[in-house]
């Protein structure tokens, strides 16, 4: 791991009483992608703004490059933000709205040139570079607004859902482009989003938040792989879960659950309820007869043929298995 860009020690801060960020801890390495990665109203975006300097927490400590940033205005601080709206001067092209920002630093006309095209050709706008933002689709003027970010070279780059108003392809798309710009600078990036397919594509760590609080912090494959709560198993993928003798529950994700005709020790039997063709997989759902508790497989589209109806075993193996703490 490379060194501190920015730490976090304790933040807190609440709305009208209300505790929104509730004590967080939180270090993040330069030239890293960071995902803050939680439901609506968890915190994330609070504490999002709060490194961008348009919310000051009410105690705590945030600093960058090892420099306190309370009381220091978005203006001073050597981060830009990227928000979902792309906030682009209507009146600007693409290559004035992409200056702006250097304009108002009254940096010489020469330097102002030099860096624009340079991030213009890193952000491949060539094309557009002289129209209008009315000329533009959604995910051109994201682009835009991303370059406007970068152009500044600040320490790290903060981005609210930026692909949020996108459609599923563009956001794909995005997706690529924002990776790749992200290795080709080496800068530090801090993405806030929902999607937890987006966090898992994109990011180095996910801080997965909850109700103010980091629930787990680690790699796509290590939160995804061994969950430290019900809260993490259930919003990076989707999981089964069943009760442990210990007090925790166990943990199976749906591509280790295993459909057979046939009855095998400790196998629990079912009816298939539903079938969901999701292209190279179908995810199954079947009901336990037991319990009427509904249970997840995903398998190879076509391995089996399935059909509503069908009474199956359901088995999965022990080391497939994922002890994880209850939520409170």
């Amino acid at each position: 791991m490379s060194e501190p860009i920015i730490e976090i020690k304790n933040v807190k801060k609440a709305f009208d009483g209300n505790m929104i960020v509730k004590g967080m801890d939180l270090t993040i390495y330069k030239g890293e992608f960071l995902t803050l990665l939680g439901p609506s109203g968890c915190g994330k975006t609070t504490l999002l703004r709060m490194l961008g300097g348009f919310l000051e927490p009410d105690s705590g400590e945030i600093l960058l490059g090892g420099k306190s940033l309370l009381g220091v205005p978005p203006y001073l601080r050597e981060v830009n933000t990227v928000f979902q709206s792309y906030a682009l001067f209507p009146n600007l092209t693409v290559r004035e709205n992409i200056g702006f920002g250097l304009k108002m630093k009254k940096l010489p006309k020469n330097e102002i040139d030099s860096k624009v095209q340079e991030i213009i050709e890193m952000c491949q706008l060539e094309m557009l570079a002289n129209r209008k933002p009315s000329k533009l689709s959604g995910g051109q003027q994201q682009r835009v607004a991303i370059a406007r970010s970068l152009v500044n070279e600040p320490k790290v780059l903060l981005l609210d859902e930026p692909l949020g108003a996108l459609d599923l392809q563009l956001r794909k798309q995005m997706q690529i482009s924002l990776k790749r710009l992200q290795r080709k600078l080496g800068m530090t990036y801090v993405y806030v989003t929902h999607d937890q397919e987006e966090a898992m594509t994109l990011s180095d760590r996910i801080a997965v938040i909850n109700n103010g609080r980091i629930e787990q912090l680690g790699t796509p494959s290590e939160i995804y792989e061994t969950p430290a709560t019900s809260f993490s198993a259930r919003f990076l993928g989707e999981s089964n879960f069943f009760d442990s003798d210990n007090g925790t529950e166990i943990s199976i994700r749906p591509e280790f659950i295993q459909l057979t005709e046939n009855y095998t020790k400790g196998s629990v039997q079912g009816t298939v309820k539903a079938i969901n063709f999701l292209g190279a997989f179908s995810r199954i759902t079947v009901e336990a007869d037991a319990d009427g508790k509904e249970i997840f497989s995903l398998e190879p589209s076509g391995l089996k043929g399935w059909h509503s109806g069908d009474k199956v075993f359901i088995n999965w193996e022990k080391e497939n298995e994922q002890h994880i703490k209850k939520d409170a």
